[in-house]
């Protein structure tokens, strides 16, 4: 039986696991509520890619694909939806828009992903699509989950 453990962990270490891990946020208790509601809410499939959550196990993330699809919830309001030196619209790496009526930053990463977080919810929830995806699929297919569970509203 060692023999058994021994290769199991051997496999769950070996450099073939492409699968994501993810720090879960720490939201406050109503936010972490509404973040159990989304998890439950949300599909098998983002951009086609099927769902593979990350490590660990949480119901504050999850993801699709391998490179992945991340979405965290619960996450802090990110510094440029509130930077009150950057005049609205005026930073190139960061824009405001809506996909199926959730609204939406997005901000280029240093490695070509794009981070998407929601806007007017009661709680932020962020989306990271890896620089070859295409994000609009990844927003469109994950807005319906997020209007659902996530009310609009500011989140504190």
């Amino acid at each position: 039986m060692p023999v058994v453990a021994v290769l199991l962990t051997a496999a769950g270490c070996s450099s073939d696991d492409d699968s994501a891990a993810v720090t879960p946020p720490s939201p406050h208790k109503a936010v972490t509520k509404l973040c159990r509601n989304l998890d439950k809410a949300l599909p098998k499939t983002v951009d086609g890619l099927a769902r593979r959550d990350p490590a660990p196990a949480s119901a504050l993330t999850a993801g699709w694909g391998s490179p992945a699809v991340i979405l965290r919830c619960g996450v802090q309001r990110p510094p440029k939806m509130t930077d009150p030196d950057v005049p609205q619209g005026k930073d190139p790496d960061a824009l405001a828009g809506e996909v199926n009526g959730v609204g939406w930053l997005m901000e280029k990463q240093g490695d070509g992903a794009h981070r998407f977080t929601t806007a007017n919810r009661a709680g932020y929830v962020e989306i990271r699509v890896p620089g070859d995806r295409d994000s609009s699929a990844a927003l469109v297919d994950l807005a319906a989950a997020v209007k659902k569970t996530i009310p609009e509203g500011i989140a504190d």
